[in-house]
């Protein structure tokens, strides 16, 4: 009998892995999904231009950040700012990955269009014990993100059915899941100076300006405020 190829049993057993440890966060991300393709669905998005945006941004907060703002017209430059300062976190966490991921410098480039804060965590976790491989990332990758796009365009489908989330109260649903999140947070006086300023300075905005600027403008502050509330030592 043949003895099977290493390499098509280890390519086999990173697929096996990163299916493993992803599958948990994409059944929690069906929910979430489908939220955000009612709620898009509530503000004029078609189902197939739901979809289309889940696949080319592929990422929830940015996502649920423009929805929450968008008018007619949409402020382009304005929504594309707030994009910018949610997503920035992703240069950091592209920075740690790539030394520990097996891939050439192209390929990198190409895959970490799949990277989100779940997928970065994992990887970090598996990088302790060994390199991450290209077969574990895209295996993680490519099924969230066929994950999110799928359910998000099933929600548009279903949210046109539904009528307006508000109804129901499932408009407050991600509001209530990022308070859980914070409130999970350290209660370091780093982090509770931080949301205090962030949560503050938006909403005197949104009450004094109105949408969409609170979201840049807490962002900002929140950022400001982390600075100079951290110890002298850390920002040296």
């Amino acid at each position: 009998m043949d003895q099977a190829n290493p390499f098509t049993v280890n390519y086999r057993r990173e697929i096996k892995a990163g299916l493993r440890d992803i599958a948990p966060i994409v059944v929690a991300a069906i929910p979430i999904s489908l939220l955000f393709g009612a709620v898009a669905a509530a503000k004029g998005l078609s189902p197939l231009e739901v979809t289309v945006m889940s696949a080319l941004v592929f990422a929830g907060g940015a996502q649920f950040a423009a929805i929450e703002t968008w008018i007619h017209p949409a402020p382009i430059l304005t929504l594309a700012f707030a994009t910018l300062l949610i997503n920035a976190r992703h240069v950091l966490m592209g920075a740690s990955l790539a030394p520990k991921v097996r891939m050439s410098r192209v390929q990198k480039f190409l895959s970490f269009f799949f990277l989100t804060d779940e997928a970065w965590a994992l990887s970090e976790r598996r990088a302790m014990e060994r390199p991450v491989t290209g077969a574990y990332w895209a295996a993680m990758g490519v099924v969230l993100w066929a994950n999110w796009t799928f359910f998000s365009g099933l929600g548009a489908i279903l949210g046109s059915f539904l009528g307006d989330p508000e109804r129901i109260g499932a408009d407050f649903a991600f509001t209530a899941l990022f308070i859980g999140l914070v409130a999970g947070f350290g209660r370091s006086r780093v982090t509770l100076v931080t949301v205090a300023v962030s949560a503050g300075v938006a909403a005197l905005v949104h009450h004094f300006i109105g949408a969409p600027w609170h979201v840049a403008s807490g962002a900002l502050a929140g950022i400001a405020a982390a600075y100079l509330a951290a110890p002298e030592e850390a920002r040296s």
